[in-house]
C-alpha cells in the first residue's frame, strides 16, 4: 500500500506533470485556432471558415491588479434582464449559506440562493427583490452574475395575497399524505414564509 502511494505521490509531483491552471492564469482574449483556419483555407478557400461557440462569446476581461472602487452587476432571470452592467458599491444576497454580502475584490464564489433579499446598494439607495431562488456567480474581475428563477421587488408584494398563500401551503402541508405532495407544500411554506419575513 505504502508502495503505491509512493508511487502516485511521485507522479504528481515530477516536473513535468503541471496541474490545471487557475482561471486568472488563463488569458483574457481567448486564442483562435490557427492550424483549423488554415486547413479550412486550403479546403474550401471560398468560404470563410465556421464560427465556434468561443467566437460568440465576449473575451473575459483581465483581472485588475487593484481592488476596483465598484462592483458590476449582471442580475437577470428567464424572461428578462434586471439589471446589466449596473456598478454599485454591494450586493448582498440570500445564500443558502446564509446572507452573504458581496463588494468590490470578493473572492470569486459560486453560491446558491435561497428564498430571501437581494438588496443592491448605490450610495444611498438600496434597492431589494425577493428572489423565490437561484446562483449567484463572484468572479474575479468585481463581477457579480446573479441568476434568479423569479424575482419581484419587495414593496409590489401584496401582505393579504402572502398570508393567504402561507395559510394555504400549511393546510395542504398538514394534509399532505404523498412525499410529493408533502415536498410541494413544503417549498410553498418556505417561500411565502421568506416573504412574509421580507415584508415585515
Amino acid at each position: 500500500m505504502f508502495r503505491q502511494a509512493s508511487r502516485l505521490l511521485a507522479r504528481t509531483t515530477t516536473p513535468w506533470r503541471r496541474s490545471r491552471a487557475f482561471s486568472s492564469d488563463v488569458p483574457a482574449t481567448p486564442a483562435q485556432d490557427s492550424s483549423f483556419i488554415e486547413s479550412w483555407s486550403k479546403v474550401i478557400p471560398n468560404l470563410d471558415p465556421p464560427k465556434t461557440p468561443s467566437s460568440f462569446m465576449t473575451p473575459r476581461p483581465a483581472t485588475p491588479s487593484a481592488i476596483p472602487s465598484k462592483l458590476t452587476v449582471n442580475f437577470v432571470l428567464p424572461y428578462a434582464s434586471e439589471l446589466s452592467a449596473k456598478e454599485v458599491d454591494m450586493v448582498i444576497v440570500p445564500a443558502t449559506t446564509g446572507q452573504m454580502g458581496v463588494l468590490p475584490g470578493h473572492v470569486p464564489t459560486i453560491a446558491e440562493l435561497k428564498p430571501g433579499i437581494l438588496s443592491v446598494h448605490e450610495g444611498n439607495d438600496v434597492t431589494k427583490y425577493f428572489l423565490s431562488s437561484g446562483f449567484a456567480l463572484i468572479h474575479a474581475n468585481s463581477v457579480a452574475d446573479i441568476i434568479a428563477v423569479e424575482a419581484v421587488p419587495v414593496d409590489r408584494l401584496d401582505p393579504a395575497l402572502v398570508q393567504k398563500g402561507l395559510a394555504d401551503f400549511t393546510q395542504k402541508l398538514g394534509s399532505a399524505t404523498t412525499d410529493l405532495e408533502k415536498a410541494e407544500a413544503q417549498i410553498g411554506v418556505d417561500v411565502h414564509s421568506a416573504m412574509n419575513s421580507a415584508i415585515t
